[in-house]
């Protein structure tokens, strides 16, 4: 080869090198006409005792994140991708801990989820030290709001709002039948959720005229309830007042079917059967007539017609924490997009002045006072003809109730 080949082909090596280079640059360039996706943590206990429930969490924020990008993502930012980094509590509460603190170290603007009180407790602590904004879906626990933690946002009802409802609801209910039941059995887990509810019905209840005949602690999980059913018939109660976890809520009613221990009402408060499909589906019978004042969506609203059915062609189940974590995350979208940033200060000071309404759930508008969301009520539902209807208030009613139950 001459030195002039050499030169030619030197030349023709160096262009092409630029060619392959400016190639290569483009996609480059093109990505960074993209804004950075904007990490989200989505927290939930989908192994172990809750996994169900973590399950269908995490199944309304995939639905919420997917929709959310599908319109345009954060517009403010130049339409940024929300982005998902999923943490799996494994229905504990130091597995949560550990999860909000790779979920810190991976960058996320902030957390959504956790479900049950002791997770969120945990978990909210730990976002705390690093000012990370955190909106609990569902952990009633109303310690979880009254430790002044800035970065902590319940879109749901606590403990405190849920119990003053389902006593307002039992007494409306109740006086409008012509007052039957008079007489209460409490049946509680005996952790967190279970004792704090327990204690809050054995204070309110007789100040509204109904006598506490005996409150019985249940261990979560359960095997055999047969006791404390054989205890509820010598009793007798004109109601049962179940506040346990979907495993126990189970047990519980299949057992008094076959004991025909038959209340006039099993009025639950934020249980975990009682307004959960998959038992009125399994166990018909049992489910049938039971009430609840827990969590559910607005039935009125066209949209969550829609989202069950999406939630149906995806093989999965319906249940309240599908809309409520849908929810919470389209007000964490509103927020970033008012906040105009991915900073976890603007997007705190954005959900604390949040007065967020698209939500699917029969709530007025949202906004924070203390953390907790003032707009957020719970509903009181009945299994009718093994569908759960609401049956009260009537603004979100698309049933009455049936009280007292037959026997």
């Amino acid at each position: 080869m001459t030195l002039f080949d050499k030169s030619i082909s030197r030349r023709t090596a160096l262009k092409g090198g630029m060619a392959a280079a400016a190639v290569m640059a483009a996609p480059a360039v093109l990505r960074a006409a993209e804004p950075p996706a904007v990490k989200i943590g989505v927290l939930q206990p989908v192994t172990g005792a809750l996994a169900m429930d973590g399950e269908f969490g995490r199944t309304g924020a995939e639905l919420a994140i997917a929709d959310i990008n599908a319109s345009g993502g954060i517009k403010s930012l130049g339409g940024a991708k929300i982005e998902m980094v999923f943490g799996d509590a494994r229905s504990n509460p130091e597995v949560g801990v550990q999860e909000v603190e790779r979920m810190q170290s991976e960058g996320v603007a902030a957390v959504v989820g956790g479900f049950a009180s002791p997770i969120c407790l945990a978990t909210t602590q730990a976002a705390a030290r690093y000012d990370l904004p955190y909106i609990v879906d569902v952990g009633v626990s109303d310690q979880i709001i009254s430790r002044g933690l800035t970065n902590t946002f319940r879109f749901a009802p606590g403990f405190g709002i849920c119990t003053r409802t389902a006593i307002e609801n039992l007494v409306r209910i109740n006086n409008a039948a012509g007052r039957p039941a008079r007489t209460v059995a409490l049946v509680h887990e005996d952790g967190l959720f279970g004792s704090g509810l327990a204690k809050l019905m054995q204070t309110e209840l007789p100040k509204h005229g109904f006598e506490i005949l005996e409150t019985i602690a249940v261990p979560t999980p359960s095997r055999d309830l047969s006791n404390v059913v054989l205890r509820l018939r010598s009793l007798r109660p004109d109601l049962v007042i179940p506040s346990t976890y979907y495993g126990e809520t189970v047990l519980l009613a299949r057992t008094m079917q076959q004991q025909r221990v038959r209340p006039k009402a099993v009025y639950a408060v934020v249980n975990g059967a009682a307004s959960n499909m998959r038992f009125v589906k399994e166990f018909p019978e049992a489910a049938e007539n039971i009430m609840d004042v827990n969590h559910w969506h607005d039935p009125r609203n066209p949209k969550n017609a829609a989202l069950q059915k999406r939630v149906a062609d995806a093989g999965k189940q319906w249940n309240y924490n599908t809309p409520l974590n849908y929810s919470c995350m389209m007000l964490l979208a509103d927020a970033i997009e008012r906040a105009a940033s991915a900073d976890r200060t603007k997007i705190i000071e954005a959900l604390a002045a949040s007065t967020f309404q698209d939500h699917l759930m029969p709530y007025g508008p949202t906004k924070f006072e203390g953390g907790q969301n003032q707009g957020a009520a719970p509903v009181s539902t009945q299994v009718q003809t093994s569908q759960i209807r609401v049956v009260y208030p009537e603004s979100f009613a698309d049933a009455k109730p049936i009280f007292p139950v037959e026997s």
